[in-house]
């Protein structure tokens, strides 16, 4: 088993200390907050979408280092990113933590950081929360343009 070293190391500190897009988006196409029970972490994200990627983004971190360094990969990668795409790191984030499987490559490398939290399963809700957040808000966006869409029909 990984020690508590492992996971609050000076990449994590840098990570979490550089998190950017802090701010909350006043006309958002979709919102969503992420609330793990077992440690109070809260994360609450808006994103706008144009053309099929995300455009804008703003989030709301109360979490610990490790939802801050999961958020502070996510906001510097975010922008351009396709819904599909965002789904598709969330996936590996899951598999990485909880079935051992490997880390997210490419932009998303630097989660990698975050693999030895498998060893600590308390410690997964905080880390996953800005994924699970992002993934709820693209839900919200596309159902007010599902709905907008039906409307104008």
């Amino acid at each position: 088993m990984a020690n508590l070293d492992e996971i609050y190391n000076t990449r994590i500190l840098e990570l979490a200390g550089a998190i950017s897009h802090t701010d909350r988006l006043p006309n958002p196409d979709g919102s969503a907050t992420g609330h793990s029970k077992l440690c109070g972490s809260t994360v609450t994200v808006d994103l706008k979408l144009d053309g099929g990627r995300v455009s804008d983004f703003g989030q709301s971190v109360k979490a610990c280092l490790l939802g801050q360094a999961s958020a502070s990969v996510m906001a510097r990668e975010i922008i351009g990113s396709t819904p599909d795409e965002l789904r598709q790191v969330g996936r590996e984030m899951r598999a990485m933590l909880k079935e051992g499987g490997q880390p997210p490559t490419g932009r998303w490398a630097d989660l990698a950081v975050l693999e030895p939290v498998r060893n600590y399963k308390a410690r997964q809700a905080s880390t996953l929360l800005v994924f699970d957040a992002v993934e709820k808000a693209l839900e919200d966006a596309e159902g007010r343009n599902g709905e907008a869409l039906q409307v104008a029909r």
